[in-house]
C-alpha cells in the first residue's frame, strides 16, 4: 500500500484527500515535478525541486518551502514506501480560495510515491512511433497541473498505434512531447529546440554527454526539416531515451535507432550508474 504526503501529513494512499476548494482541483492551478528511481535512489533530485520552485515562481505561486524542506520531505516519503523502484512526484496546489480563483498564500505540498512503470525493451531496441498534433503549451517553461492539451494529444497518438505525440507550434515549428524532449541528427548534428519548451533534467544531461561526441544546435526545427532527419529521439524522466523510427507515416532514416542515438543512450546509461556510484 502506497503512502503519501499530503500537505504536513504521511497518509495511505485512499486517505490522501485535499479539499475541493483547492485551487488545483477548482482551476488547475498549481505545479509539480516528476523523479524516478535507480537502484531504489532518487535520480536528480535537487535538480527536480529546482525546477519546481522554478515553475511556482512563474506563474506567481508562492512557497513557504525551502528547496531543503522539500527534498527531505520527498525522501521521507519515499522512504515509507517499499517499491523496487518508483517514481516521486512533487505537486504544490494553488491552496484553498474564498474567490475560487486566486491564490491566497496557503499553498499545499504533496508527494506521491509510485511503482515505475516498466516500459516495453522493444520501444528502445526497436524505436517507436510518434505522431505531430498541432499545440502549444501556454507557458511551456512552467510545469503547471493544466494537463488537458497533452491528455488530448496522448489520446490522439495512441489512437494511431503512437507512443508520444510532438506538438508543431503556428510556425510549422517542432517543439517537444507531451511528456518528452525532441532531438534530431541531421547532417551528423543533434539538434533541439531551445523555444517554446520544457527544458528537461534528461535532456540536459544529454546535451553534456552529446558535446563530446558531435556538434549541438539548439535551435527552431522545422516539421519539414525534421521529417527527413538522419535519426530522431526523445527524452524523458521515465522514458530516458527512446529512439524514434516512424513520425505520422514517415519513417525515419532507415526505420531503424541510428548510430548516433545508440551511442547516446549507451553514454546516458553510464552517466546514471555513474551517478550512483558518486553518491555512495
Amino acid at each position: 500500500m502506497a503512502v503519501f504526503y499530503v500537505d504536513g501529513e504521511f497518509l495511505p494512499a485512499e486517505k490522501a484527500v485535499i479539499p475541493v476548494d483547492d485551487l488545483a482541483v477548482l482551476r488547475g492551478i498549481g505545479v509539480f515535478d516528476l523523479l524516478r528511481t535507480y537502484s531504489g535512489r532518487p535520480m536528480f533530485l535537487k535538480e527536480h525541486v529546482q525546477r519546481l520552485i522554478d515553475s511556482a515562481r512563474q506563474i506567481d505561486l508562492d512557497l513557504p518551502w525551502s528547496h531543503a524542506h522539500i527534498c527531505r520531505t520527498a525522501l521521507e516519503t519515499l522512504s515509507r514506501n517499499n517499491f523496487d523502484e518508483a517514481n516521486i512526484r512533487i505537486i504544490v496546489t494553488g491552496g484553498s480560495s474564498p474567490d475560487f480563483m486566486t491564490p491566497q498564500g496557503n499553498p499545499r505540498l504533496l508527494v506521491l510515491v509510485t511503482p515505475l512503470p516498466k516500459l516495453p525493451a522493444e520501444w528502445y531496441d526497436k524505436g517507436v512511433k510518434v505522431v505531430t498534433v498541432r499545440a502549444e503549451r501556454r507557458m511551456p517553461g512552467a510545469k503547471s497541473l493544466d494537463y488537458l492539451a497533452a491528455a488530448m494529444a496522448l489520446r490522439q497518438s495512441k489512437a494511431q498505434g503512437a507512443v508520444e505525440a510532438v506538438y508543431v507550434d503556428r510556425h510549422d515549428h517542432a517543439l517537444e512531447g507531451t511528456t518528452s524532449n525532441l532531438f534530431a541528427v541531421i547532417d551528423n548534428r543533434l539538434i533541439t529546440p531551445g523555444r517554446g519548451i520544457l527544458s528537461g533534467i534528461t535532456r540536459q544531461v544529454v546535451l553534456d554527454i552529446a558535446g563530446g561526441l558531435m556538434p549541438i544546435e539548439i535551435r527552431d526545427l522545422p516539421l519539414t526539416e525534421l521529417r527527413t532527419a538522419q535519426e530522431v529521439f526523445i527524452t524523458g524522466t521515465n522514458k530516458g531515451l527512446m529512439p524514434v523510427v516512424q513520425m505520422d507515416d514517415t519513417p525515419i532514416g532507415d526505420g531503424r535507432p541510428g548510430r548516433f542515438t545508440l551511442r547516446i543512450m549507451e553514454a546516458l546509461q553510464a552517466r546514471f550508474t555513474r551517478s550512483l556510484t558518486l553518491s555512495d
